[in-house]
């Protein structure tokens, strides 16, 4: 509230003002990496953003991870451009690497050289950046991270969204830290930000009248939802514990139970911020299905959620080029999100555990 009071206090409502300024620079402080940080409406405009600076055009292919949210796609479409999706691999549930290079190879076998890569690191998860990167290196093919629920996340000790040419982060009101709607462009050069920044507020050029010679997008985040940010980010550190906790209470709760495991970091390599917790159920092990274990939960009103549908099987997208096998579709069918809140209290975790017990009679 007292960057709020303020930005009211001193007439910055725009989108413009000292909170956008402070928000970016918090956010490049909390990367701890020599980045520069474009404040913006959404995440999803970040990522529009970032195709725009790495040429992505009418008819151009943009390799997309598939088993991600629709937001990580829907900009490809924005620029008229084809997504080419992959599946994922089992450890991390993100974007396989040697999927990547088999999609690269054979699009380079019909002549067409993608323009960028869109790995996710999916619900917090770190993605295997050593190997992506490796790919998109030996084919000279930008990468751009969707870190938009990886805010807090490291992948060897660095942090997401820091690795690809443009990372893109969101403060959508359901992620770790929120400022009611907005996103952020990470970008390794102050030249990129100021091209984003430019291409945010209209691509209006320095004139004295409205004179203007690129196309231009209204995505720049305002003073009101950046102070709200600016706060958010002193707590931010809190909400990394508070939804880790999470993931152990279920890690604790559900050991033991043969066919339901816990999506957990495969090795010290990889810190989540769990901004999700999610769990894997073996129909064959345990006698009943994702369904069943989320209408249980319904019917004690806990929601829980499957995990995003992949972009491949969605009628939108059915068209588009798709490489891997049924990993993705697997997790899919057999996955769901638990309740992970930052505010969750010992007595809605005791409802969780009530259910749990109630359903596999424990």
């Amino acid at each position: 509230m007292k960057y709020i009071h303020k930005a009211f206090d001193e007439n910055w409502v725009a989108p413009l003002g000292p909170n956008v300024n402070g928000f970016e620079d918090d956010i490049e402080s909390f990367l701890d990496s020599e980045v520069k940080v474009a404040a913006l409406s959404a995440g999803t405009a970040a990522l529009h953003l970032a195709l725009i600076a790495c040429g992505v055009g009418y008819g151009d292919e943009v390799i997309c991870q598939s088993m991600t949210f629709s937001a990580s796609a829907n900009p490809i479409a924005y620029q008229g451009a084809i997504p080419v999706f992959v599946d994922s691999e089992p450890d991390t549930w993100n974007m396989c690497p040697e999927q990547l290079r088999e999609a690269v190879r054979s699009r380079f076998s019909k002549g067409k050289k993608p323009k960028a890569i869109i790995i996710v690191h999916l619900y917090g998860m770190p993605a295997k950046m050593d190997e992506i990167l490796t790919v998109a290196k030996e084919f000279d093919i930008p990468v751009i991270e969707d870190a938009a629920e990886a805010l807090g996340s490291t992948y060897k000790g660095k942090a997401c969204g820091t690795f690809g040419h443009f990372g893109v982060l969101s403060f959508n009101g359901n992620k770790i830290i929120t400022t009611s709607g907005g996103g952020a462009l990470v970008c390794h050069s102050q030249e990129d930000k100021d091209k984003a920044v430019f291409l945010s507020t209209q691509a209006r050029e320095d004139a004295p009248h409205y004179q203007h010679s690129h196309i231009g997008y209204n995505y720049r985040m305002s003073n009101i939802c950046a102070g709200i940010g600016r706060g958010q980010m002193e707590v931010l550190g809190d909400r990394v514990v508070a939804r880790r906790a999470m993931h152990d209470f279920y890690v604790d709760l559900l050991k033991g139970i043969e066919g339901v495991r816990v999506f957990s970091e495969p090795s010290t390599d990889y810190f989540s911020n769990h901004w999700l917790s999610a769990i894997m159920v073996d129909p064959v092990l345990i006698g009943k299905t994702r369904e069943d274990l989320r209408f249980a939960f319904l019917e004690d009103n806990i929601e829980t959620r499957p995990l995003w549908k992949p972009m491949h099987l969605q009628p939108v997208f059915a068209d588009a080029p798709y490489y891997g096998e049924l990993v993705a579709e697997n997790l899919f069918d057999k996955g769901l999100c638990l309740p992970s809140g930052s505010n969750l209290t010992d007595k809605d975790r005791d409802r969780i555990a009530a259910t749990i017990f109630k359903i596999f009679n424990v």
